[in-house]
């Protein structure tokens, strides 16, 4: 662990690669687990602004979901997050046409009908964030669904850090992203 300006940095993510291999897990980080994808305060405002423009681009059932419990939900943990349909899926998740999960909100993005690309823990995936009153905590979450992304990652030698440049700089900005690299680069000196 280092620090970094206002967070605590885990080596983890300097020192282990990662690339999403969606032909291989087929989306799965959407699809598995307990609860839907984490959101920070400001998000759950955005989902509601931007739902009737994401809709169209959404199943069925995610709109049923959604419509029942609303664009967001609190979890187990008290936290704010994506719904999720029959407890499963995240209720944003579309397929694609090989049955790959894919994130509605981010379709919506693609195509040019909102501005926002999706909820920054997804962005982030596989970094997560948690904020403390004094600091950031910025970590890997290892998760044995995305062996295939690790194996990838390592065949094209690319760093977790370096995979979630633009989400990590659209949390923390530029010159905390150029600081990270430099301690990667001395890091790496050192080795």
């Amino acid at each position: 662990m280092f620090n970094l300006e206002n967070t605590i940095v885990s080596e983890e993510i300097l020192d282990n690669e990662f690339v999403c291999n969606l032909d291989a897990c087929k989306g799965a980080c959407c699809i598995d687990g307990d609860a839907g994808a984490p959101l920070e305060e400001s998000e759950t405002e955005i989902l509601v602004d931007i739902y009737a423009r994401v809709k169209p681009y959404l199943r069925e059932e995610g709109v049923k979901v959604i419509e029942s419990e609303g664009a967001f939900v609190k979890g187990d943990d008290g936290e704010w997050e994506t719904p999720l349909i029959n407890k499963e899926e995240c209720a944003y998740v579309i397929y694609s046409e090989k049955g790959i999960a894919k994130c509605g909100i981010e379709e919506a993005y693609n195509q040019g009908a909102i501005q926002w690309k999706k909820p920054l823990s997804c962005h982030l995936y596989p970094v997560r964030i948690k904020e403390y009153k004094s600091f950031t905590a910025v970590n890997y979450h290892k998760w044995q669904i995305c062996d295939a992304a690790c194996t990838l990652g390592m065949e094209l030698s690319v760093p977790i850090y370096v995979f979630v440049k633009d989400a990590l700089i659209r949390k923390f900005g530029s010159s905390w992203y150029a600081e990270l690299e430099s301690v990667a680069k001395k890091k790496k000196a050192k080795e």
